[in-house]
């Protein structure tokens, strides 16, 4: 172990557990509030042959929590005739528990609906299915309330009766994980044949933000090498086309996530769900085509979107808002560039019928979206969310007054200093480049995968010497610095779409503290090692 790597972990806190977790050390998964009753209704519809309907949401965790279901079932025993999967849509449904289910089990004869990721809030449409005699196992991992829906199992770490502390992390597909192993323990499956499952299970907790310490810590960690390994043609394929080389937190939340997210962000994620579920790469070859030109188009959206938004301006209020003619399945992307750029909370809205305007509202800090958009119910048709993200919908006409309503809100709450928020905050100090290499990027990746609660270290490179400041790309936005270290030894650093001031750093009067995360290039090849700008502090 590095001197340099030996101080992280020291710094950090982690131990021979956090950097060697054990896959045994997972916590039971009868913990849950009825999972024995769950586990009871799915062995008696497996063995009566019964047909089971998984329903689950559009997003990367959705998708990979009712593939991971499906994949249970038949592992236990389920036939794949007897099985149904339908995902909401979007524009159409909505997330949870859609009206068109009621219908679609019927039409199915559907005697079970098992759903994931979702439900917690579906009493109504829980109850309609209770009407025609259509048991329901619940698995969800979103804020449970007090009236629970009447289901066969209500499975939620987030139950306020039986709230579960230490699963309160798991993502959905966690959830649904967490009903693979219990079958595992009841017999139904073979022991270790549910450790496939985990290539989604890190997909869906990457791309959910969720929290990467404790249950997720073990899950991710063993999620990366399945993931390595996967059996899946879909994402092999996918990978391929994505030019997947280092497979970490960073290839998942930026080249494989967005590209499942894209189908039911544009169109159906079944396009998604699909690739999940392919057994051949014949079957892959056109899903992933498609997944490509969806995630171009979404990014052209955004860029489209962001482009009119410069050219009209941003008002100086502390909360953006604006709206135009963008893809509604974009919204929540395009508030959350706004929020990076601005560095303010931001709402994005377009016009989805005749008089409406739906949006998506993006925060962070002290400023609660769920709280404010409460305190606006006679303005908004509807809306609500999370504290970091939320909808809303509206009459065309008011938009003006929203705008200023959700204006007002905010500075009646005197919130200071927000911008500390994104301040990044590095980890060690370095002005000996010794022990920078790729051995020492062999030891960050024990600490993958990275995200909330266990996030990529950032180091602060003192006492360095600019050695050559160049510019890159064809629009000349990209920037590379040479710097060498007190013992004469350099370090490459990299900044795509770097700041002007960055861009003007002059080698002879600038003195500069870089703040970098370390990555390795693969070019021809050739591994090296670099780094990636995060920040620079310009000395007096």
């Amino acid at each position: 172990m590095s001197k340099l790597f030996e101080r992280l972990c020291k710094l950090r806190g982690f131990d021979d557990n956090f950097l060697h977790p054990v896959y045994e050390n997972l916590a039971d998964s009868f913990l849950l509030p009825d999972m024995k009753k769950a586990i009871t209704r799915i062995k008696q519809a497996i063995e009566q042959q019964e047909k089971i309907l998984i329903y689950g949401d559009y997003d990367v965790d959705g998708v990979t929590a009712s593939a991971l279901m499906e994949e249970t079932l038949l592992l236990a025993g389920a036939r794949q005739d007897n099985i149904k999967i339908m995902l909401p849509d979007r524009f159409a449904d909505g997330y949870g528990m859609s009206p068109r289910l009621v219908e679609f089990a019927k039409d199915n004869k559907i005697k079970l609906v098992i759903t994931v990721d979702c439900g917690s809030s579906n009493r109504e449409i829980v109850e309609e299915l209770n009407d025609f005699e259509i048991d329901s196992i619940i698995t969800d991992h979103h804020e449970a309330p007090n009236d629970l829906p009447r289901a066969i199992a209500m499975i939620n770490p987030h139950r306020k009766d039986q709230p579960v502390e230490r699963l309160l992390n798991l993502a959905g597909v966690g959830v649904a994980f967490m009903v693979s192993s219990a079958l595992v323990k009841n017999g139904m499956i073979r022991v270790g044949q549910e450790k496939w499952l985990m290539d989604l299970v890190v997909l869906g907790t990457i791309c959910d933000s969720m929290l990467l310490t404790g249950e997720n810590r073990i899950l991710g960690f063993y999620g990366l090498k399945v993931l390595s390994k996967t059996r899946r043609p879909g994402l092999k394929e996918l990978m391929i086309r994505a030019g997947v080389k280092n497979l970490d937190s960073q290839t998942i939340g930026f080249q494989i996530g967005p590209r499942l997210n894209a189908a039911g962000r544009l169109e159906s994620a079944d396009i998604s769900l699909n690739l999940l579920r392919a057994k051949s790469l014949v079957a892959a070859a056109p899903l992933v085509e498609k997944l490509e030109q969806l995630n171009k188009k979404r990014k052209d959206e955004q860029l489209f979107a962001m482009r009119e938004i410069k050219e009209r301006g941003v008002s100086n209020n502390p909360v953006i808002v604006k709206s135009g003619k963008w893809h509604e399945g974009v919204l929540g992307i395009i508030a959350g560039h706004l929020v990076e750029e601005y560095k303010r909370p931001a709402f994005a809205l377009t016009e989805v019928s005749d008089g409406y305007l739906k949006g998506s509202g993006r925060s962070f800090g002290d400023f609660n979206l769920a709280g404010a958009l409460s305190n606006l119910k006679d303005i908004i048709v509807g809306g609500g969310g999370h504290a970091g993200a939320a909808g809303v919908r509206l009459e065309k006409g008011r938009l003006k007054e929203f705008e200023k309503a959700i204006n007002d809100y905010y500075q009646s709450l005197g919130l200071k200093n927000q911008e500390r928020y994104f301040k990044k905050q590095e980890d060690l100090e370095i002005s000996d480049f010794s022990d920078l290499g790729l051995d020492f990027l062999d030891e960050l990746q024990l600490l993958e995968p990275f995200g909330p609660g266990n996030e990529e270290p950032i180091f602060r490179l003192k006492d360095v010497e600019i050695l050559g400041v160049t510019r890159m790309g064809r629009e000349q936005n990209h920037l590379r610095l040479d710097l060498r270290d007190k013992n004469n030894k350099s370090l490459k650093c990299l900044a795509f779409y770097a700041p002007e001031n960055w861009l003007k750093i002059d080698p002879q009067f600038d003195k500069i503290e870089p703040l970098v995360r370390f990555s390795k290039n693969d070019f021809n090849g050739v591994s090296s090692f670099e780094a990636r700008l995060v920040d620079i502090d310009f000395l007096d």
